[in-house]
């Protein structure tokens, strides 16, 4: 079969499926509002999580940082790419969230693919949650480790895993808070089980960080867990861009010299490094962002237990409402976004086959009002 024969047999199975993905070109601007097409809408789909993406001091921290550094870095941080805002960042990371040394990268996706090929070798076993990320998924399956899973969240199937393996060298792979589900996993009791058969934990915390924890240090500083690495995400709750490695000083100089997504990429921005910083501060000197997150999200729950909308457990700002068919999914958040309400459909791969969503996500940024009409919408087309 040609490749052109190839593509077009793979888009027309996903369309009769429902699982034909679009990228719509959409004005996202402050108060939780969207734009498309002309038309407003409420946003419910946003990652960012305090709305801190068009905070005025994070803004002037970027439009200051280019003034100063410039646009773009210009090269790999092993050139000339590496400034000193980008070393205050990582200082400040580090300081911040309790590690001896802080590792920028472009993306989560980035940092996650780039730690998992650097580490992991013929002779280790990968152990990971079966709903981690995608990135996470992608280079443990590429890596030439042994790579096992075991059942999302559960502290059974980690112990079966653990001890059916014995290799020196085993890295328990998981999540702060499931970017689909909105759970967390039990930090506290996977830190125990890894230190009782002595096997490192990796811990991504994209989702967490920002919004859980004292000074919003994230789902392990929430759990009393010091991960043997951690990767945080600027692009959520700091609603910048960009992530980092936050790990002892040994293994962040063996990736300064192994990461080949850090030593073949052109480093971020110093101005983006500069808003990230103004950001963080934001995080954890203004702590009324995370209780008025908090209060959306009870309000939120409460409001759709009155009206009888089916939710998951999730006490974060991830809330989905599991749909099941693709294509009534579909149908569902179209229907909410007639009533100006910008919900996405969420179907597989990116979630298991049969459970396709909405994924709503509130943040800071939602009044009480916007929370309301949302769950009339949703009441009117569930």
């Amino acid at each position: 079969m040609s490749w052109q024969q190839r593509i077009e047999d793979a888009l027309y199975q996903r369309q009769q499926q429902g699982l034909l993905r679009r990228r719509l070109a959409v004005t996202v601007s402050p108060h939780a509002r969207l734009t498309q097409d002309g038309q407003h809408f409420t946003h419910f789909s946003s990652n960012d999580y305090l709305g801190l993406s068009h905070h005025p001091a994070v803004i002037d921290a970027w439009c200051k940082g280019a003034q100063h550094w410039g646009t773009g870095a210009g090269a790999s941080g092993h050139v000339t790419g590496y400034s000193p805002c980008h070393q205050q960042l990582e200082h400040t990371l580090a300081d911040w969230l309790g590690f001896p040394r802080a590792i920028l990268f472009s993306s989560g996706f980035a940092a996650n693919q780039a730690l998992i090929f650097a580490l992991a070798e013929s002779s280790d076993t990968l152990i990971a949650d079966k709903l981690m990320h995608a990135s996470l998924q992608e280079a443990a399956a590429l890596s030439p480790a042994r790579y096992r899973r075991f059942p999302h969240n559960s502290l059974a199937g980690l112990a079966r895993q653990l001890g059916a393996t014995d290799t020196e060298n085993r890295l328990v792979i998981t999540e702060g808070v499931f970017s689909m589900d909105g759970d967390q996993a039990p930090l506290a009791a996977i830190s125990e089980m890894c230190r009782d058969h002595q096997a490192w934990l990796m811990v991504d915390d994209a989702h967490g960080i920002g919004v859980l924890g004292e000074e919003g240090r994230g789902s392990c500083a929430q759990q009393q867990v010091t991960p043997d690495i951690l990767v945080v995400t600027f692009g959520k709750a700091l609603g910048v861009s960009g992530a980092a490695i936050l790990c002892s000083g040994a293994v962040a100089a063996y990736l300064e010299q192994s990461a080949r997504h850090l030593i073949y990429s052109t480093a971020l921005p110093a101005a983006q490094a500069a808003a990230v910083l103004a950001s963080i501060e934001i995080v954890r000197q203004q702590p009324e962002y995370r209780e008025k997150l908090r209060q959306n999200i009870s309000d939120f729950r409460t409001l759709c237990r009155q009206q009888g909308i089916p939710l998951t457990d999730s006490l974060t700002a991830i809330q989905p409402v599991i749909i099941g068919d693709n294509h009534r999914a579909l149908a569902i958040a179209q229907g909410v976004q007639l009533a100006g309400q910008w919900v996405q459909a969420i179907r597989p791969p990116t979630v298991p086959v049969g459970s396709a969503r909405l994924r709503i996500t509130l943040s800071a940024a939602h009044s009480t009002e916007q929370i309301t009409r949302l769950v009339e919408a949703l009441h009117h087309v569930l």
